[in-house]
């Protein structure tokens, strides 16, 4: 029965069976040397030439990426790793064709633009495999965390008839004989949970953007991690979203030692707590720095920069103007509201708040940032018969996997990204 190469340590002396991809073949004039891959690492494969010579010259030209599958004895040796398996059977399960469009161990790297056009052989690099792999525990250990916190997770639907925060930045959708738009986010329906009474709920599903941003931060589908709580307030969820990204950290830096060593990113610790910083206390920091910046305007890039830059950790940004946070965040004053930032250093890792509850003050804000009540009746009449106050946040999977590991363009962190030009592969 095949085992993973990962496995073959486990099984010293003893024959396995293993399948893979070539990764290289040296040659010898009597032994023949195979490296063969697979999702848990490389092994190097022994063939000598004395009773397979035909094997021996036909795998002397094998293009390597070709697959195979192999029987042996599993020994130790002088090999880098410490042990190697004696080729007793050999099958040539497909032949990779030649040139490679990419190479998979050269050392020389592609630009992104040939390997995203050739991402199934991008990502069988070790080191593209090794970031999937973290992220796969961020996502399973987020689901987890909410599980057992006694959240209700939820699928909500992603072609909708409305946007969920106004604007321009949505794809429209031929939807029979009407118009909709995929989502930009479950916003709206993960609140109708609230008056729905689930207290607690949690959606791990793509959302959509329609921004025209082509930066190495933005991407148009993402992953995005959704929770919403009843009866808690912005500090409330604030709380939680610590938390949850603590306990993403610690998983990685439990299961994924072998993949942040590949990666040569050290274990990450999140030993402190997140420092709240208000808006204005943001625009004092600036003026200090001597930006001209007015308590109201937006945090610009320039801003996020000169005060960020030197905040080399997760912090937030707390009680933000009214003005430019949407309809569904709580009044605070007058004047700001609970909605909330977090950071890191720079860059915005996702946004959040604790959102209106009175159908009245609803309504009056829609028609404030110029949206009409009636188009979302669907969700201000859940608000109508019994909404309890209620808070929480969206973080994007991409962007958090970019932060805990150090990468500079999200699209690194993205199995097939689709930016302002690319919708293939």
């Amino acid at each position: 029965m095949r085992i993973l190469i990962g496995e073959v340590k486990n099984h010293i002396d003893k024959e396995v069976e293993i399948s893979g991809w070539t990764q290289n073949i040296r040659t010898m004039s009597t032994v023949l040397f195979i490296e063969l891959r697979d999702v848990s690492g490389t092994v190097q494969g022994v063939l000598l030439k004395k009773g397979n010579e035909e094997l021996f010259e036909t795998l002397k030209a094998l293009p390597r990426e070709s697959v195979l599958s192999m029987t042996g004895q599993a020994v130790k040796s002088q090999a880098k790793i410490g042990y190697e398996v004696q080729i007793k059977h050999l099958d040539i399960l497909n032949r990779a064709e030649t040139p490679l469009p990419l190479g998979v161990v050269d050392k020389i790297e592609s630009d992104i633009e040939t390997r995203l056009e050739n991402r199934f052989l991008d990502l069988r690099r070790p080191e593209k495999l090794s970031i999937f792999k973290i992220q796969s525990t961020i996502s399973n250990s987020i689901r987890n965390f909410f599980v057992n916190s006694g959240f209700i997770e939820i699928h909500s639907p992603k072609i909708v008839a409305a946007a969920t925060e106004g604007g321009t930045e949505l794809f429209p959708v031929k939807y029979f004989e009407k118009n909709a738009y995929l989502s930009q986010s479950p916003q709206l329906y993960k609140e109708m949970m609230m008056s729905a009474g689930f207290d607690k709920v949690f959606e791990v599903a793509p959302a959509f953007r329609a921004e025209e941003h082509n930066t190495p931060r933005h991407i148009n589908e993402f992953t995005s991690i959704d929770m919403e709580m009843s009866f808690v307030s912005d500090e409330g969820v604030m709380d939680v979203l610590e938390n949850v990204v603590k306990t993403a950290y610690k998983a990685v830096s439990d299961t994924n030692e072998r993949e942040l060593e590949i990666l040569g990113v050290p274990k990450p610790n999140l030993d402190y707590r997140f420092r709240r910083i208000t808006y204005s206390e943001y625009v004092q920091m600036a003026n200090q720095k001597g930006i001209a910046l007015n308590d109201g305007e937006d945090l610009s890039t320039q801003v996020l920069k000169t005060v960020g830059g030197g905040i080399k950790e997760f912090y937030f940004i707390t009680r933000w103007p009214r003005e430019l946070k949407p309809f569904y965040v709580q009044p605070y004053d007058e004047k700001y509201s609970r909605g909330f930032d977090l950071q890191f250093g720079e860059l915005e890792i996702t946004s959040g708040a604790q959102r209106v509850h009175s159908p009245e003050v609803l309504i009056n804000n829609l028609k404030s940032k110029g949206l009409n009540p009636d188009s979302f009746s669907f969700y201000v009449n859940t608000f109508k018969y019994g909404m309890p106050p209620h808070a929480g946040w969206a973080i994007g999977l991409e962007r958090l996997t970019m932060v805990l590991l150090d990468i500079a363009n999200i699209r690194e962190t993205t199995l097939f990204p689709r930016d302002r030009t690319r919708v293939t592969p």
